[in-house]
């Protein structure tokens, strides 16, 4: 009897359990529903929440660690004087702007000098980029936009920073959705909020872009963006001030040149310089050294601008010899003409897709070119072809590289820059497709007739060929020369220094034509 009431008792807990378990579960997943709804509803309210970052401390940044963008700093030193001591402006009756647009290529250092500012002017800083506005749902970019002035406008005076402002300023218009485009609503809110700041209001907008042509005229007209400041690639002396900030702390070589080095590195943006130093210190570990010399920053120049060496790429004997009278042609062609560039280094070690290349030092920073430097430059691309086939009665395809870009200078000096005796001092649209999404015309239309697209052919080819001709005129006048320079370059596959210059422009005796 025990057992029979033991056995009853266990089915009855038994079965209790077992009714009971499909309501513990719906209760469950019931709590976990309302609990995500709530989250969800929480995130639903947070969505229209500036994501902009507000930077507390100051940051490590200032003016002197920026270099190579003196009229740049002296704007912004301005606006970080609004900042601080407004009086002394509006005493004059002068008002704070409300807006600078910083302009430049990748890399020149909008967002660099933008950190500078805040670690200068000392008052809350907030940071976001344009691409942060905008989500899938309707109106949350205009909510972020108003969020974020209100709180700029709450920590007066302030500064806030929008990088890549053309993610959201695009011309209005041009989007798929009109006026109904989400992106169209959230730059219409920019407008307005920078448009509706007080007299008073110490708040300025400082915006970054690479791309103004896009903008939208109501936002980089004045009363919006007052001041747009242009950061170019830094000349020489900036590139060398440039360069001078990122060695700083580094142990480099007391004799290293940096007026060398600032001329080596003609076109290069802050960022590259950076990196230029940073590839120079990583091959001095590589090698184990103590210090980071000469040797490193011009190989660190090379790997920039080729790219690494190919040191495992075979390379037969013919193939190496047609690569040295291809880039000696270049430098000897260079040195014998008075408007082409100095010639700084030849190599024939391959890097990226070429087989060798041949480094100009240019004399002086050019922000004009002549016909007749446009002419030298010409016949120094045509060189290294020219010197292939005279020596060797052939030609290869290792310089496609080089007639495409003396193709593409010769069509500028046609069509851009007014350089044709034929066509005289005028300019020609090449009819190619324009830039969509712009505002505008999808497309340039053509502005001259077939005709004087035939001449526009005609003339590219007569530059072409009278820089061929100028090249074969001077490689032949110095066939010795040529050889000389060859058969050292595949002996020791790169030359420079005073050892190029005097096989380039020294006295020789003697020579034979080489052996094919």
């Amino acid at each position: 009897g025990i057992y029979v009431l033991v056995n009853s008792q266990g089915t009855s807990i038994g079965t209790i359990i077992f009714s009971l378990l499909p309501i513990l579960l719906i209760g469950g997943l019931l709590f976990f529903m309302m609990r995500r709804s709530q989250g969800g509803i929480n995130q639903a309210m947070m969505i229209g929440r500036s994501k902009a970052r507000e930077v507390t401390e100051s940051p490590e940044v200032r003016f002197d660690d920026v270099a190579g963008v003196d009229e740049a700093k002296q704007e912004l030193m301005e606006i970080v004087e609004f900042l601080q001591t407004p009086e002394k402006f509006t005493k004059l009756g002068a008002k704070i702007p409300k807006g600078v647009l910083m302009v430049g290529l990748p890399g020149t250092g909008k967002t660099l000098i933008s950190r500078a500012v805040a670690g200068e002017a000392g008052v809350p800083f907030f940071n976001t980029s344009g691409s942060e506005f905008v989500e899938m749902f309707v109106g949350v970019g205009a909510s972020r936009v108003r969020d974020l002035f209100n709180k700029a406008k709450e920590n007066a005076p302030s500064v806030i920073f929008i990088d890549e402002i053309d993610a959201i300023g695009r011309h209005r218009g041009s989007g798929v959705g009109g006026g109904h485009d989400e992106r169209e609503q959230t730059l219409n809110q920019i407008l307005v909020e920078m448009d509706g700041f007080d007299v008073n209001t110490n708040v300025i907008v400082i915006a970054a872009t690479n791309r103004p042509d896009v903008l939208d005229p109501a936002l980089i007209r004045p009363g919006r963006f007052d001041r747009q400041v242009v950061i170019d690639p830094p000349d020489v002396r900036g590139r060398e001030a440039i360069l001078n900030v990122h060695m700083e702390g580094k142990p480099i070589a007391a004799n290293l040149d940096m007026k060398t080095l600032a001329k080596e590195t003609a076109g290069f943006t802050g960022a590259d310089l950076a990196n230029l130093v940073n590839e120079a210190a990583i091959l001095a570990a590589r090698q184990s050294k103590t210090i980071i010399e000469y040797a490193e920053f011009e190989e660190a120049v090379d790997r920039v601008v080729a790219g690494p060496a190919r040191k495992s790429r075979k390379v037969s004997e013919r193939e190496k010899k047609l690569v040295a009278y291809h880039e000696a042609g270049h430098a000897l062609v260079a040195a014998q003409l008075p408007d082409a560039d100095p010639v700084h280094k030849v190599t024939i070690v391959a890097r990226g897709a070429t087989g060798g290349h041949t480094r100009m030092l240019p004399e002086e920073e050019r922000n004009l070119w002549s016909k007749g430097q446009f002419e030298a430059m010409l016949a120094v691309m045509m060189g290294g072809h020219a010197a292939e086939e005279i020596v060797f009665g052939d030609v290869t395809t290792g310089a496609s590289n080089d007639l495409e870009k003396a193709t593409d200078v010769a069509r500028k000096m046609v069509t851009e820059f007014g350089m044709s005796s034929e066509l005289g001092p005028r300019t020609f649209s090449s009819g190619q497709q324009g830039q969509v999404f712009m505002g505008g015309a999808l497309a340039q239309r053509q502005t001259h007739s077939d005709a004087i697209a035939h001449k526009i052919d005609t003339e590219i080819s007569s530059l072409l060929g009278s820089a061929r001709a100028k090249a074969q005129d001077v490689i032949e006048a110095n066939m010795d020369r040529l050889q000389r320079l060859a058969d050292k370059l595949i002996v020791q596959e790169t030359l420079q220094g005073t050892e190029l210059q005097d096989m380039l422009t020294g006295n020789i005796s003697g020579g034979t034509q080489p052996a094919v």
